[in-house]
C-alpha cells in the first residue's frame, strides 16, 4: 500500500465520522423540538435525565402530556385535567422538579429540570383549566 491510498483510506474515514456526527447532531435536533403546538415546556439539558433528549410537559385545556423521546421512538404519558388530584413544583438553586398526582392513584407524573418560571406556568395553567372545566360542568 502506498501513501496515496492511506491518503484516501483517511479521507474515506474523516469523511464518514463527519456525516455520522451530522446526523447525530441532527437527530437530536430534531428530538429536541416541540412535539405538539400550545404550551410545551422543555426540561433543560443541564440537568439529569435530559442530557441527549430533554423531556417535554404539554398542558392543554383537556390533558397533561409528558414526552420523552429515545434514541428509537419515544414515551408519552398523559393525564385528563379532571384526574390531575395535585401540582407540586420543587424548586432548587437553579431548576425545579414539577410533581402532577393523579386521583386514581396511579402514579405521578414527574419532571425535573425546568425553568422556575416554567414549572409555576404549569402550575397555573393546570389550575385554570381544572377551574374551567368545573365551572362548565357546573354551569
Amino acid at each position: 500500500m502506498d501513501s496515496q491510498d492511506l491518503k484516501t483510506w483517511a479521507l474515506y474515514a474523516a469523511v464518514a465520522i463527519v456525516v455520522l456526527a451530522v446526523l447525530l447532531l441532527w437527530m437530536i435536533h430534531r428530538k429536541g423540538r416541540p412535539f405538539t403546538t400550545g404550551d410545551v415546556f422543555g426540561a433543560s439539558r443541564w440537568t439529569r435525565g435530559n442530557r441527549v433528549f430533554p423531556t417535554q410537559v404539554a398542558i392543554t385545556p383537556t390533558s397533561v402530556i409528558q414526552h420523552t423521546p429515545r434514541w428509537v421512538g419515544t414515551e408519552e404519558e398523559s393525564i385528563h385535567i379532571a384526574h390531575v388530584a395535585s401540582v407540586k413544583v420543587d424548586t432548587h438553586l437553579l431548576f425545579s422538579d414539577v410533581i402532577i398526582e393523579t386521583s386514581g392513584g396511579a402514579e405521578p407524573i414527574v419532571c425535573h429540570g425546568h425553568r422556575k418560571g416554567d414549572a409555576m406556568r404549569m402550575k397555573a395553567l393546570i389550575e385554570r383549566y381544572q377551574t374551567e372545566q368545573f365551572r362548565a360542568s357546573r354551569g
